[in-house]
């Protein structure tokens, strides 16, 4: 069994690790930890998870948990996990990390988003961990720098087509539509019920932390500098992104070649799943699930190709995603505890 412990687990993305390793058939929660919640059940913060192997959220004791776990997820804050990250890296333990402190390559570009970064050492190290752009390079890797949720939906679509040239590199829009959890567990007014029920708005407009990491991939599938226009919104619901991407296209080509381009550049990928023409994705066709769904379209009046996306933003977006690389990480079939069929109402 892989022993695993869960740094900062109170929070969404805490939950849910905690739900999806409970039914992984090879992996077994020995710790998790919460400042707030230290002493406290599971089941007592998570009512959803009562009985939940007894577990109480400890303090985040680095010593203790290196002697308990093999493999460690962070699911806190960022900054917060720059500061503990090293320390089990240290003690030979394998992180995921589920902040942002190392998926940014270049230390200037990282500080001028966020904050100043105490461990720069690791940036090199670190392995971006997009399952379906870098599997080999997972599988080797002792710290792995889970994606954030936008990127996810973002990027999947677009580096088939940047890798075969269909699209232009420049010029590229993304307007993303996220549920509340998006913004995480903590008590916030403008995620409060009666801030966000019936509302919609975009926010963070061309200054979204997850710009530079969008970029950062996209540069590397065209091999040149991209450049992209990138607007985040929050619509009143849950859990779920919606992406729709605008890209010019760079040669005559059919949807049915766009689609099999996709098809093909993921076809040892469970979890993206590539919509027939006509056909679009639907955030209710993958919340809970680990999926990426893709749909495309292409609009000859403008010469642009519209491409869609679906994910569950704390699933494939986040807590899947890091299942998923533990599963690479460890040698084990990569969709291992991770077939969940979508909740579809």
């Amino acid at each position: 069994m892989l022993r695993t412990a869960i740094v900062g687990g109170s929070g969404y993305t805490g939950i849910e690790l905690l739900r999806i390793l409970k039914l992984h058939p090879r992996a077994n929660v020995v710790a998790v930890t919460s400042r707030k919640y230290a002493g406290h059940s599971v089941g007592e913060v998570f009512p959803s998870l009562h009985g939940y192997n007894d577990l109480l959220f400890t303090e985040p004791d680095v010593s203790y948990l290196s002697k308990s776990a093999e493999w460690i997820f962070t699911a806190v804050p960022h900054k917060a996990a720059m500061s503990v990250v090293p320390q089990f890296l240290d003690a030979g333990l394998r992180v995921i990390d589920l902040s942002a402190d190392f998926r940014l390559r270049d230390r200037r570009t990282y500080e001028t988003w966020y904050q100043a970064h105490t461990a720069p050492e690791q940036l090199d190290k670190a392995v971006y961990g997009l399952p379906e752009i870098y599997r080999k390079d997972i599988a080797h890797a002792q710290l792995v720098a889970n994606p954030g949720c936008y990127p996810t939906g973002a990027i999947i679509p677009l580096v088939p087509l940047l890798h075969s040239g269909i699209i232009n590199s420049q010029g590229i829009i993304a307007d993303s539509k996220s549920g509340a959890s998006g913004a995480g567990r903590s008590l916030s007014l403008g995620t409060l019920y009666c801030e966000v029920n019936e509302g919609l708005k975009a926010y963070k407009v061309a200054e979204h932390r997850h710009m530079p990491e969008i970029e950062q991939e996209l540069s590397v599938a065209a091999g040149k500098p991209v450049v992209i226009t990138f607007t985040p919104h929050l619509v009143p619901m849950t859990r779920g992104i919606l992406t729709t991407i605008y890209a010019r296209l760079a040669r005559e080509v059919s949807i049915g070649k766009v689609l099999v381009a996709i098809k093909e550049f993921y076809k040892d990928s469970p979890f993206v799943r590539v919509f027939p023409e006509g056909a679009f994705p639907d955030i209710f066709y993958v919340r809970g699930s680990n999926f990426c769904d893709i749909g495309a379209k292409i609009d000859r009046h403008t010469n642009t190709l519209v491409l869609v996306s679906a994910i569950d933003n704390l699933v494939k977006g986040a807590s899947g995603q890091a299942v998923q690389n533990l599963n690479i990480m460890a040698g084990l079939e990569e969709s291992l505890g991770l077939d969940t069929i979508p909740l579809c109402p």
